[in-house]
């Protein structure tokens, strides 16, 4: 996938995801289904997760490269991806990493802040993805604590799979909400 496709699937999904949460109602922001995130929690970890993206894409490549080393494999495709990604959830069978395990719930006075902040961040990803070269994308790489190292091209790729899945999550939760709270019965 080039920059711009990467780049415009960034801007998608996170318009997607915002607008979502933007007409949820306050309540589902503090509270969530037992023993999971609430919606608050959600977006307070997809911002978490793209921060030190943004940041690392501000340093040196050199330095990166230095620090992590080069990609020894060919970019992979955003559907392998994805893929893999959905392999390794299921694989870690619902642990959280752990600057994820205690994640505090943001208040609803957070909120408007949060998604400000969101919006501030992805716009950051945008334009360092249009600005950095291809040859960067592809071979300087970085951790991801699920994933392992990835090529920065496929953990830019993964940032807006990793969105698309919390706000899928998200949906399910309500809908699920939804249906306890009116007593409709869906046979599944």
């Amino acid at each position: 996938m080039d920059k711009e496709a990467i780049a415009d699937l960034i801007e998608a999904k996170y318009s997607e995801l915002i607008t979502w949460l933007e007409n949820q109602p306050n309540d589902s922001w503090t509270q969530g289904p037992e023993g999971k995130w609430t919606t608050g929690q959600h977006a307070l970890h997809l911002l978490q997760s793209i921060i030190p993206l943004n940041n690392a894409l501000s340093m040196p490549k050199y330095l990166l490269r230095f620090k992590y080393g080069k990609a020894n494999r060919p970019v992979r495709p955003y559907a392998a991806i994805v893929k893999r990604y959905q392999e390794r959830l299921s694989e870690a069978k619902g642990k959280t990493n752990k600057s994820s395990k205690n994640l505090k719930t943001p208040t609803l006075a957070d909120k408007q802040y949060l998604l400000n902040r969101i919006q501030t961040e992805e716009k950051k990803l945008q334009y360092k993805t249009r600005r950095i070269s291809n040859k960067n994308l592809d071979t300087v790489v970085l951790p991801h604590p699920l994933m392992g190292k990835m090529p920065v091209r496929e953990i830019i790729m993964w940032t807006a799979h990793h969105v698309e899945h919390h706000t899928n999550t998200l949906k399910q939760i309500i809908a699920i909400s939804y249906v306890a709270h009116n007593n409709f019965y869906l046979k599944i």
